[in-house]
């Protein structure tokens, strides 16, 4: 029996792929799953008569679409390697991508047909084909044209299915290499965490280049046989007037925030949703409570990463804790361990997570040495982020490995001075981030965000949460603004925020 994702999602398909839609438009068109395997067959073929074939990579810069996400499917029966690339890459970026991964073809949106392939030229990607956001292009022209009938091309568990590149803040990107394993596994631990069925109605609105819309949202519906209702992209308009047809919906805080801010989102407004779901950046405790008082749902948070897609979730059944990613998936293991020594630590201590599990990748594309490096020999990833397990055995993220502050020879972790300072009075969110400073090696600096209306002291702030932490993790200056930079999936750029207040105790030096 093969193992191609596709085969998988394909044995959840309903008996009468014409009964039951795979994807509701806006604008309330429908694709059923006769409509899937007819446009994903006729796709694999227009793929390889482009000269894909088994192992080659597939890669795709496109506005999100049903047609987009067949592209995805598409390379999966062929065998191929999908590689998604994030729509505001420049072309710098593109550049480096498409020599690093070495794509069979490429698909672009047909407005830079002509500068993209004069790029794919000069890097020797062979063919270039166009797929536009309301299907148009001449990738659509060449599946049209295709027969609809293809056999999937058999694939092992750890035969490449992607290649999803890490953003790169701390130097070259690397590939993430996963395999039909790797994505069928996790599908399949959150469908059952998650207890999705196929009468579930999933609202989508997030981008299709990154693990959790692709990976997340639409490997679990595929995988169960559901719905999903396609968003184009993240409108707190459309959200609520959507919210009423969905029975679950997946987002980013920023998501949950914005709607927040809206008085028409109510409890009766969401009666038919039996499950929020926040990743791909931190959600701050307030938002969870502010979130579940308004409508009677507790979001739950789950934590991932690119090279392991899903690790932890909270419960489905039990309490959501604000501030924690509950615990283990079905069949992966979580530990937390010195950095240092690789000792693990009991709970309480916080330390470096890492993850083992058939969720986790293969390695990093072309990189031998990194991978080696990041890997225990007891074959434990060690992920980069660090965190504890509570007093109930939750796991809580302290931030990433790079973000930790350390100032006079204490150890900060961002997100528990986060934590203080989201529950001040007129706070909607902050980041903690620590600067050069003369004395004390790092200094603690916060940016916050004051909610609609409010005004934030400095001086005030600091007063009140000096009752609340350690003297070192207090901020020794907080800026208000009303705004933080963020990359696609909402996730705050700690790195840009050093950069730009890394003078902030430059004055104070001797």
């Amino acid at each position: 029996m093969s193992d191609n994702l596709f085969e998988t999602f394909r044995r959840s398909f309903p008996a009468d792929p014409a009964a039951r839609p795979f994807i509701e438009r806006p604008d309330g068109g429908v694709l059923s799953y006769a409509d899937l395997l007819d446009l994903s067959g006729r796709m694999a073929n227009a793929l390889v008569e482009l000269g894909v074939r088994p192992g080659d990579r597939v890669a795709a810069q496109v506005e999100k679409s049903p047609e987009a996400l067949m592209v995805y499917l598409a390379s999966l029966r062929a065998g191929a390697v999908y590689l998604p690339l994030n729509t505001a890459y420049t072309a710098g970026e593109v550049r480096y991508l498409l020599g690093d991964a070495e794509p069979t073809v490429l698909v672009c949106r047909p407005e830079l047909l002509e500068p993209v392939r004069a790029l794919a030229g000069e890097l020797g990607v062979p063919r270039v084909v166009s797929l536009g956001e309301a299907g148009e292009g001449s990738l659509t022209e060449r599946t049209r044209a295709a027969s609809p009938d293809f056999a999937d091309v058999p694939r092992d568990r750890d035969d490449l299915a992607a290649i999803l590149y890490t953003s790169g803040t701390t130097g070259r990107s690397k590939g993430a290499t996963l395999s039909h394993g790797n994505l069928a596994s996790n599908a399949r631990a959150l469908r059952q965490a998650w207890r999705f069925t196929p009468g579930d109605r999933l609202l989508h609105a997030l981008p299709i280049f990154h693990t959790h819309g692709l990976f997340v949202a639409t490997n679990v519906t595929l995988v169960t046989g559901g719905s999903m209702i396609l968003l184009p992209r993240f409108d707190a308009g459309e959200i609520v007037r959507l919210l009423p047809e969905a029975t679950v919906m997946m987002g980013v805080p920023t998501f949950y925030t914005r709607l927040l801010a809206r008085p028409d989102l109510t409890r009766e407004l969401v009666r038919h949703v039996r499950l929020f779901v926040s990743g791909s950046a931190p959600l701050s405790a307030e938002t969870h409570k502010e979130f579940e008082a308004r409508t009677g749902h507790a979001i739950l948070e789950r934590y991932g990463m690119t090279e392991t897609n899903m690790n932890t979730s909270n419960p489905y059944d039990g309490a959501r804790v604000p501030g924690s990613v509950g615990f283990p998936l079905p069949g992966v293991e979580v530990r937390v361990t010195d950095p240092g020594t690789g000792r693990e630590l009991p709970r309480g201590e916080v330390g470096m997570i890492e993850i083992r599990g058939p969720n986790v990748f293969k390695g990093y594309w072309r990189m031998p040495e990194k991978t080696r490096a990041e890997f225990r020999e007891d074959g434990f990833f060690v992920s980069g982020d660090l965190g504890h397990y509570d007093e109930r055995g939750y796991l809580r993220i302290s931030g990433r490995g790079k973000d930790l502050i350390i100032s006079g020879g204490f150890n900060v972790y961002p997100a528990e001075v986060e934590g203080a300072i989201e529950a001040l009075p007129g706070v909607a969110e902050c980041a903690v981030i620590g600067v050069p400073h003369p004395d004390f090696g790092e200094g603690v600096v916060a940016v916050v965000i004051p909610k609609p209306g409010a005004t934030l002291d400095e001086r005030e702030m600091q007063e009140a949460l000096a009752g609340e932490l350690a003297k070192y993790k207090l901020p020794k200056r907080i800026f208000v603004t009303d705004g933080l930079p963020r990359n696609a999936m909402g996730k705050v750029q700690k790195k840009d925020l050093r950069e730009r207040h890394e003078d902030t105790f430059a004055a104070a030096a001797p």
